[in-house]
């Protein structure tokens, strides 16, 4: 079903995961170190990595940030670190899913799935969106505003791709933790206040002088074309 690389340094975790995701019609390379992880990740047709954050060279999240700087190939983090600041970190470093282990090789599997289904859809035929003098491009991850390039980081525009997406449309912002974020309905929302001020001012806004990103108060937000 696809090419994943699992990087995982113990080797009863390891050969039990090739096997268990072999058998669900995955092919799995694998590597016990970060370093090792980094070189095989950048390697054609690799669709997927599964991190382990426990490696002896370095930590996951130092792979996990250096990966996101030389590759757009989705990461799902398996951890036993099951606290909210721990997964935030992760997700905001720029990890698509996780896991918390223990977990069953089904709970991975569809972990997967789901993620290669949200990036054959954010990569897919998809062409840019233009909102006013907004232009979001899903394929090349570029934005600008007006024809000058927006310098986002990745949720600032995986957010900006959300809701360009859905342009004129109020989103709470639970959907936006839901489906930006990949964290469960109930969570904290302090997360998504923060991007969406950091995306104001890179669209040369703020909640008060709002043009773009437009808020509704009790409800959530949305992004429109500016009144002229």
């Amino acid at each position: 079903m696809a090419q994943l690389l699992l990087v995982e340094d113990d080797l009863a975790i390891r050969t039990s995961l090739i096997r268990a995701l072999g058998e669900r019609g995955h092919a799995v390379t694998s590597t016990a170190t970060a370093m090792a992880g980094l070189q095989a990740a950048v390697e054609p047709g690799v669709e997927l990595v599964l991190l382990d954050l426990g490696l002896p060279d370095l930590d996951g999240l130092t792979l996990l940030t250096m990966l996101r700087a030389v590759t757009r190939v989705p990461v799902i983090v398996t951890t036993a670190r099951d606290d909210e600041q721990e997964i935030v970190r992760l997700l905001e470093a720029g990890a698509d899913d996780y896991v918390v282990k223990p977990f069953t090789a089904e709970q991975l599997n569809a972990r997967i799935r789901a993620v290669l289904r949200r990036s054959a859809d954010t990569d897919g035929g998809a062409g840019p969106l233009e909102i006013g003098g907004l232009r979001v491009d899903p394929r090349s991850r570029e934005a600008s505003l007006d024809g000058a390039s927006l310098q986002l980081a990745r949720k600032e525009f995986d957010l900006l791709l959300f809701l360009a997406a859905r342009a004129g449309e109020v989103v709470s912002k639970q959907t936006l933790l839901a489906e930006v974020w990949h964290q469960p309905y109930g969570g904290s929302d302090k997360t998504v206040d923060v991007h969406l001020s950091w995306l104001r001012r890179k669209l040369g806004e703020t909640a008060s002088t709002s043009r773009y990103l437009v808020s509704v108060r009790g409800v959530g937000v949305k992004l429109a074309v500016p009144d002229p």
